[in-house]
């Protein structure tokens, strides 16, 4: 007799077969929308490379945040774009500053049904554009640095985030603002480490997003695209420092490294589908050449399929909203 043909096509017969059987499903909880607040604008701005995203006002800030909520998403992270800036960053310390202000706004809103997120990273605030303050010699000082976060950390808990999001890539980081978080009593203050950040050429919409001062590159503190080991190794270092959460940024070039770490953590892993990550799909389909609905849908479960367990996307509304997010 001859062995029986194996058919596995039989669970992709039908659209329903399909949705029965799919391994990795997107669901509006495990997405997390980036938001941009601009001091000093009166209605909101759109940012150029990134169609459909803005630089937001308080007021339209409110209405992201709400939106948010009732499309069931996990959270919201909040980047602050100040009027002025100087070298050591003084507007991301003060409680009148434009990140704090609108964590303010943002958790008034947003109530119990959104975890309410900041960026802790000095490079919006810098006149130079780093992640960190600078030695005589213009070179990022990592330990001054640390100093700042630890002052950012308490500034960002007072105004009520939840979740710290430490994108900086300084060696320490996460050990020295769990300290200054628990002597402040914010014990319950969570930290989301950037593990695993690369010094990637797809942030650069996200520059303009944030009206970026940069001067040079960041490559003596990000990762070089180059290294997997590596990415391991600092997620491994950051969850030892007392991490809550993991993160890889960005997310679909960096798949492989995904995948290791989420294989070896002991707390949840997320992934940052990055600002030239959404721009290219945007400019593709636009012109005609990739269908936009179905390359938003499958850049995210492959994201989700490599072993993220929430993804940070400027379209997590869209695909919350829309329906798309059962895939």
């Amino acid at each position: 007799m001859n062995p029986p043909v194996i058919r596995p096509r039989r669970l992709r017969t039908t659209p329903a077969m399909r949705r029965l059987v799919a391994e990795t499903r997107i669901h509006p909880a495990q997405l997390i929308l980036p938001l941009f607040v601009r001091e000093g604008i009166t209605e909101p701005a759109p940012i150029g490379s990134m169609p459909g995203v803005v630089q937001h006002t308080f007021d339209s800030l409110k209405k992201a945040v709400q939106d948010a909520a009732a499309a069931g998403l996990g959270g919201v992270m909040l980047f602050g774009i100040p009027a002025t800036r100087d070298a050591v960053g003084s507007a991301a310390t003060q409680a009148s500053g434009i990140l704090n202000r609108a964590t303010e706004v943002a958790v008034a809103e947003a109530g119990a049904a959104l975890v309410v997120q900041t960026d802790l990273c000095l490079d919006e605030f810098t006149d130079h554009g780093h992640c960190g303050v600078l030695d005589a010699h213009g070179r990022v000082d990592n330990d001054a640095t640390l100093e700042r976060y630890r002052e950012m950390a308490v500034a960002q808990a007072q105004a009520g985030s939840q979740l710290l999001g430490l994108s900086g890539m300084m060696d320490g980081q996460v050990a020295a603002v769990r300290d200054a978080l628990d002597a402040a009593g914010f014990a319950d203050t969570a930290i989301l480490a950037y593990a695993a950040k690369y010094a990637s050429a797809f942030y650069g919409p996200f520059r303009e997003a944030v009206d970026s001062q940069l001067r040079g590159d960041r490559r003596t503190y990000q990762q070089d695209p180059a290294n997997r080991i590596e990415g391991r190794r600092e997620a491994a270092l950051d969850e030892a420092e007392g991490a809550d959460v993991l993160m890889v940024k960005p997310a679909m070039s960096y798949l492989d490294v995904l995948a290791d770490v989420a294989a070896a953590a002991r707390v949840p892993v997320w992934a940052y589908q990055v600002s030239g990550e959404y721009a290219m799909i945007e400019a593709a389909a636009a012109n005609g050449w990739i269908d936009r609905d179905r390359a938003i849908r499958e850049s995210v479960t492959g994201i989700l399929r490599a072993g993220a367990g929430a993804v940070l996307t400027y379209w997590a509304l869209q695909l919350a909203s829309s329906g798309r997010a059962q895939s």
